[in-house]
């Protein structure tokens, strides 16, 4: 099955809730998925446990989810 959403908001509009685990790839700040952490950044969904090789930088990547302390845990 394939499925075309018009935008990240749409793509993770049922998967996201409090307290889940997101796996985010990318190397430093190169090919992060930019438009998904902005859609959950927008979602306001919080204690999140993020698996990553890094957590972005203030304001930007993974950092805005600091920022807006969505995060519970890095690993």
């Amino acid at each position: 099955m394939k499925k075309l959403y018009p935008s990240a908001d749409a793509a993770l509009a049922d998967v996201l809730k409090d307290g889940i685990l997101i796996a985010a790839g990318g190397f430093g700040l190169c090919g992060i998925p930019e438009l998904a952490i902005e859609a959950i950044r927008k979602s306001g969904v919080k204690d999140l446990t993020v698996a990553s090789n890094n957590c972005g930088v203030d304001h930007f990547g993974l950092g805005v989810l600091l920022d807006s302390r969505q995060l519970r845990k890095m690993i």
